[in-house]
Order: C-alpha cells, then structure tokens, then sequence
C-alpha cells in the first residue's frame, strides 16, 4: 500500500525520486487535540448570532481562516459577505470560546511521530491556518525543541498558499517534503502544492472524505502513524 501510494505520487508529480527532508504538520487535530473546541466554539458563536451551521462543518471548513469562515457563514445564511467589523467581532467571540474550552491536551501519538521523523534527520514545520496564540505559544512547551517560531506558518503571516510557504521557509521543494493534516481543505492545499500529503482522521469525518480531498496515505490516528512511519521511510529509500 505505501509503496503503491509513492509510485503513484510520483508518476502524478513527474519525478524520478523521493527524498523527504522535511515534515510539515498541520496544528489542530494533528499535533494537538483541539478540533472539538474549535467546533464547539464555532458553533455555538455562529448559533448567538443566528448563523446557519453544524458542529461538524466547522471540521469541514478546518483549515480556514477565522475571517473566511466567518464570510462562509455569511454567506450560507445571509447570501453576503460579512463587514470588517462583523468577522473582527465574531472571531473575538468564538477565540475567548474556544481559549474557555480548550484543555491544551497533546494529540495522543504526536509525540512519538516527531521523535520518528526528527530519528529520521527531517526538518519538523507547523503549517496552520489558526490564529489562536493560546496554541502557538504553547509549542514550544509542549513539543520542546522541535518547532522554530520563523519557519511557523499561521494565520498571521500567510501570504502564499500555506503549505508553498511552509516549503519556502523550509528551503525545500515539494518532491522534498511530507505534509501530515487531518482536514481536507488542508489535505487539498498539500496535494496542489505537490507535496506527499498524509491523513489522519482524528474527527468525525468520514475516511472518504479525506481520500477524495487527494491524500496519498491514510492512517486512522497519529499512533498508527507513528507505528507505520519505519516502513514509510523504508519505502521511500526504495522508490
């Protein structure tokens, strides 16, 4: 299965070779566990202001900024685009929602993939499209040593595609570098950039959701990741 998975990358991008010298993972549902506060927050901030919503269509537009998810809201409900002031005030709403809920707990075999790849001498990125500080400040505490403040890509300083960005501070190309995501939009966003691009399903998506957003690989949890990453590496030796 993985080896069929490279050599379809491969013949998709039109390469020769594999050489991965880079990770980059995305932050929420990844590396911590803190989708189900992001939803919950979403929702029930969307719900006081009589925005059309689900709880899991927050997971489906995960990788959003908060301003563009907000003007989808809008958009569902209203047929308009939110004002300026709308997005900033609906966005301070849900971030002192989510700071209120989130527990700031690791994602459960985060941990042990970043040992992995850092055992494997892989750079190690975080690419997301959150805002939250309370999140970005606390990597360095959570995961010491492997996250450098100026090769984060976040919503504070995205000016290209997320993950072209994340290549460009990794000093990579796209044939260089493995991305880890749990949304599709985010699974979408490394596959157009042309990065071997893993799923883990750590919500309440369905698998083929994930699958047809274009993921190469799929693992149900970081654990299974972490577990299979020994013969992932020796794969890509191969091909």
């Amino acid at each position: 299965m993985i080896q069929e998975a490279i050599t379809q990358y491969l013949q998709k991008q039109r390469q020769v070779s594999f050489s991965p010298k880079a990770v980059l993972f995305d932050m929420d549902g990844v590396l911590y566990d803190s989708m189900r506060f992001h939803a919950r927050a979403w929702y029930e901030t969307a719900t006081h202001h009589q925005l059309i919503s689900t709880p899991e269509l927050f997971y489906l537009y995960e990788g959003r900024t908060g301003e563009s998810t907000i003007n989808e809201l809008y958009q569902k409900t209203f047929l308009r685009d939110a004002t300026d002031e709308e997005k900033k005030s609906i966005y301070e709403e849900k971030a002192i929602l989510f700071n209120q809920y989130n527990d700031g707990k690791a994602m459960q075999g985060a941990a042990e993939v970043l040992k992995k790849v850092k055992a494997s001498g892989l750079q190690t990125l975080v690419v997301t499209g959150s805002g939250q500080h309370s999140l970005i400040n606390k990597l360095e505490h959570t995961y010491p040593g492997y996250f450098k403040r100026e090769k984060m890509v976040t919503a504070f300083d995205v000016k290209l595609e997320p993950y072209l960005m994340g290549l460009e501070k990794a000093g990579v190309k796209p044939y260089e570098a493995l991305v880890v995501e749990n949304a599709p939009m985010g699974i979408q966003a490394g596959v157009a950039a042309g990065i071997f691009t893993i799923a883990v399903n750590t919500g309440p998506l369905d698998d083929r959701i994930l699958l047809d957003a274009g993921a190469d690989l799929l693992y149900p949890d970081m654990t299974a990741l972490a577990k299979d990453w020994d013969n992932l590496m020796n794969a890509i030796k191969i091909s």
